[in-house]
């Protein structure tokens, strides 16, 4: 059943915060935000009422509500820097409390007179502000929940953590972990009252059901994210839809809004979207405009507190109709003229004053600060990194300028116009220099580009937005030698495997940093223990890599020999620089090259086949048009007429993908042959004409 909602907007709080969260206490909103203000306000006559507001101070990072077990939760609890703070609904401070630890919290849950509290790495319990419980995540930890319910009979957290893990603790000690699809970056109780079931939103997009135990969980369902939309932010559960089940309310980082229900086999069902100009920072869903009418309430990244709410709107009045507001409505619109008039005069006297101020000789320009929310990940789905970048205030323009190859890749969402800069690679290392002149009003800018394996360097984004005097800020991004691999699981071990072993005088945090150097997705901080093992695979081949490694030793197997040739040279390097002396050494399998190739056989068919059926559509067209009809063609032909605007469309979205794997077969052929101590650079052509005229069995005859 499809569901109706219209948007309502109530109240933008500061311009220079973001929204982090808010709840519904008996039709009352309290927002909390960046420059450290709690604020609640209520509905009165449909106009936004402040109830209190806190003074300003350091930047608040969670908030949750809490309340004695079996009791309204009305009790408002904010965490900054490491101290939590608690509030009264009426806006009176009860509680500060100082958890001590050496990092901000970033996650925190309030349970009745239970405190947990995380920070990057760190989880702590509290029962009556004493201290209970300890634990250190393997990564970092980027959101926490409670399990408490009549089945259950103890209390069982629940961390979220980056390595695509869901940690269930039991007191200081990991009771056991849950894989998930992608790294989790919300956690919400479906059932707060009977919560044993989680859902979970990840990085990437994907959402979850798990119903966790004592001793081991089960998933219920899971929504892949097919349509490439945003990373999950926030999730809440509310019945919107009125049929006495709890719906799904998610909000995303490109601004989509959505409202899942379930159908008769309790699976998830999309009831409803809406699409935001922004990020969506918060989600819950109650009854706040007015009584009786339910709506989903979002905060977005700029303050903006919108409600999409069931109320029916009055219809509205056509060309020759006549415009009949209610005196309610026409005094709403004659306070909105008042107030925006009153902001024009002070714009011009802020202008004038700016002005007279500017050509003074003692006159010093003020840069205009401003905050920008990046992202910058790999998309498992087409191996591109995704960069997301957004301003409270409109962009102005954007300059991308990388010292590695990359090609940037289209995206739909993007209606910015680039252009390209020529630059010379060899004396100033720039490979790419591209400039992004964005529409009016543009806040958020999606981009992609696609690395090389094996060539690392940085990526840098220097943000100009319409603010005057002109300011502009960069960010980087760093490209690593295996940037297109990805933290998984467990890989296949039937695979025939190359191995990399090096032991030399080095400490484990020292090899430690020089995976992080390696690869994405590796825990900036040292492990504890003596050892570790990481999995990944290559989410454009599909190729695999096991890194275990310790003091003085580092183990390193994949059925891809370029990976190892990569890993060798960029190990070496960094050992250099420390002055380390390494004892390397290979075991090369010659049945993993042509299980490589074979890997990479079909994507460079399907290429090989795009490219000749695009190189076709012309020549194809202009016959049509000759002919004046195709039904000379024969069915083939015909076909790749009637696909056209599709296969350009795909062609377009994938430049140099074909060159890209003739890249990766040359780079495999070297490999094999440098470990057995022989230059074949001299073959290459001979190998690009066997790529020229595909045959599979050809190619491995000449890798022979």
């Amino acid at each position: 059943m499809e569901i109706h909602l219209n948007r309502v907007d109530y109240i933008q709080v500061t311009r220079s915060i973001m929204m982090l969260d808010w709840h519904l206490v008996l039709f009352q909103v309290a927002i909390a935000d960046h420059d450290g203000i709690l604020t609640c306000f209520g509905m009165k006559k449909g106009e936004a009422v402040p109830m209190f507001k806190t003074l300003p101070g350091q930047k608040i990072a969670r908030m949750d509500l809490g309340g004695a077990v079996g009791t309204p939760q009305e009790k408002i609890f904010v965490c900054s820097g490491s101290q939590v703070r608690g509030f009264t609904k009426k806006g009176k401070q009860f509680l500060t409390f100082e958890a001590n630890l050496t990092e901000s919290i970033n996650a925190m849950h309030v349970s009745g007179a239970d405190l947990f509290v995380c920070a990057s790495y760190i989880y702590n319990h509290y029962c009556d502000c004493k201290d209970q419980d300890y634990y250190l995540s393997g990564d970092k930890i980027n959101d926490i929940t409670c399990l408490s319910s009549e089945n259950l009979t103890r209390l069982i957290p629940v961390l979220a953590c980056q390595d695509r893990v869901l940690r269930v603790l039991q007191g200081s000690e990991l009771a056991y972990d849950i894989e998930v699809p992608g790294p989790p970056s919300v956690l919400e109780l479906y059932n707060r009252d009977k919560g044993e079931e989680i859902l979970y939103g990840t990085t990437d997009g994907k959402i979850g059901l798990v119903q966790i135990g004592e001793d081991s969980a089960v998933t219920k369902w899971e929504i892949d994210n097919d349509k490439k939309k945003g990373g999950i932010l926030c999730i809440d559960t509310y019945d919107i839809v009125g049929d006495g089940v709890n719906d799904v309310l998610v909000g995303r980082d490109d601004g989509t809004v959505e409202v899942y229900g379930f159908d008769s086999t309790n699976e998830p069902a999309l009831r409803f979207e809406h699409v935001l100009s922004e990020s969506v920072t918060s989600i819950q869903g109650g009854c706040v405009g007015k009584e009786s009418y339910d709506e989903v309430l979002t905060a977005t990244y700029t303050g903006w507190v919108t409600g999409l709410t069931t109320e029916p709107q009055k219809a509205e009045a056509g060309p020759g109709d006549e415009v009949k507001m209610s005196k309610e409505t026409q005094s709403k619109v004659e306070a909105l003229r008042a107030e925006l008039e009153q902001l024009q005069v002070k714009v011009l006297q802020g202008r004038e004053q700016y002005q007279q101020t500017s050509q003074s000789s003692t006159a010093v320009s003020a840069v205009p600060v401003f905050s920008v929310n990046d992202k910058f990940t790999l998309c498992q789905d087409d191996a591109s990194y995704s960069l997301t970048l957004e301003v409270q205030t409109a962009i102005d323009n954007l300059l991308l300028q990388s010292d590695v190859p990359i090609d940037l890749l289209d995206v739909d969402k993007n209606s910015a116009v680039v252009s390209f800069s020529e630059c010379d690679s060899e004396p100033n290392g720039n490979f790419l220099l591209a400039t992004y002149r964005c529409q009016a009003n543009t806040t958020r800018l999606e981009l992609k580009v696609r690395s090389i394996e094996g060539q690392y360097g940085t990526l840098q984004a220097y943000i100009t937005p319409r603010l005057q005097p002109k300011t502009c800020q960069v960010r980087q991004y760093q490209i690593k030698p295996l940037s297109l691999h990805q933290r998984t699981h467990s890989i296949d071990q039937d695979r025939p495997m190359n191995r990399l072993n090096l032991v030399g005088q080095f400490s484990f945090a020292e090899i430690h940093s020089w995976v992080v150097f390696c690869l994405p997705e590796v825990p900036e901080k040292t492990p504890a223990g003596d050892s570790i093992t990481f999995y990944f695979h290559n989410t454009f081949l599909g190729t695999q890599l096991e890194a275990t490694y310790c003091k003085g030793e580092g183990h390193f197997r994949s059925d891809n020999i370029s990976t190892i040739s990569i890993l060798n040279d960029v190990l070496s390097k960094e050992a250099t620089k420390r002055k380390i002396n390494l004892n390397i050494s290979y075991d090369i399998s010659d049945d993993s090259v042509s299980h490589t190739l074979k890997m990479i056989h079909p994507k460079l068919e399907y290429q090989l086949l795009l490219a000749r059926k695009v190189q076709l559509i012309d020549a194809l067209k202009e016959l049509q048009v000759h002919e004046g009809n195709a039904d000379f063609l024969i069915p083939e032909y015909r076909n790749i007429l009637d696909e056209s605007a599709n296969l350009l469309e795909e062609y377009k979205k994938q430049p140099a993908h074909l060159e890209r794997l003739y890249g990766m077969i040359t780079d495999l052929f070297i490999d094999k042959f440098k470990f057995k101590g022989q230059n074949v650079k001299t073959r290459v052509s001979s190998l690009l004409e066997i790529l020229d005229n595909y045959d599979l069995n050809s190619l491995l005859e000449f890798f022979q």
